[in-house]
């Protein structure tokens, strides 16, 4: 995973370089942005972006503004940083498509991790595997969803965690289970962010969603009928 561009928006210049060192260290290329504005010209002007990490409050235009942006045209993972721990902020993060959300203060070597972890998912599979199910299909190295043969586009988490379905369809999921599995370390945070991403996949999936049965007070389980 060495060279791969690492794109660090954050007003503070402090805060950029302590995450610049850490990325640096571990052998990736981090270019910097200081404002949204200023993200989105870098984000066009390179093609080869693997991950942004993305402050939420700064001049200009804020992390949602550019995160929003972003979204209409790429589904490169985004990891946001903000130092309010609102719960709503968070909600609102996975809704938009954020696949993590780290809280200031934070320990630079964990969020390396989060950005390893996700990097891992997103290219560390390169043999052509294709999970089907009841008209889902769901090709891992090219990275597609297809619905009784029509191409749906999900977000990197809903995508990952389709998967994680797939791979285990008919077994019993718990909320705890799934976030260790599909978020890939132990999220201290709320199980709505489960909830969050199951509505929309199940929303996205249409007729299919129906598919990703709730098992109350435990989790959810992919079943497909017949």
């Amino acid at each position: 995973m060495s060279r791969m561009k690492i794109l660090v928006v954050d007003d503070e210049s402090r805060m950029r370089k302590l995450v610049r060192d850490f990325l640096v260290k571990e052998g990736f290329v981090v270019l910097e942005a200081a404002d949204g504005l200023e993200a989105l010209d870098v984000f066009y002007a390179e093609k080869d972006i693997a991950l942004i990490i993305l402050d939420v409050m700064m001049p200009k235009m804020d992390g949602w503004q550019v995160c929003r942006e972003v979204r209409t045209n790429s589904k490169v993972p985004i990891i946001m940083l903000t130092a309010r721990a609102d719960e709503r902020d968070e909600l609102t993060g996975f809704e938009m498509g954020v696949d993590e959300y780290i809280s200031k203060p934070f320990s630079p070597r964990i969020l390396v991790a989060r950005v390893e972890a996700i990097l891992r998912r997103t290219v560390g599979s390169e043999k052509n595997e294709v999970l089907s199910a009841g008209g889902i299909e769901l090709d891992k190295s090219a990275h597609i969803v297809k619905i009784d043969g029509q191409q749906v586009e999900l977000s990197f988490k809903e995508f990952e965690l389709l998967n994680y379905f797939l791979e285990n369809k008919g077994i019993a999921l718990s909320r705890e289970k799934i976030l260790n599995n599909v978020w890939n370390y132990d999220y201290f945070g709320d199980a709505r962010t489960i909830d969050t991403h199951v509505k929309k996949l199940r929303s996205k999936l249409g007729a299919k969603g129906d598919c990703i049965k709730t098992i109350w007070g435990m989790g959810y389980k992919f079943e497909v009928a017949g």
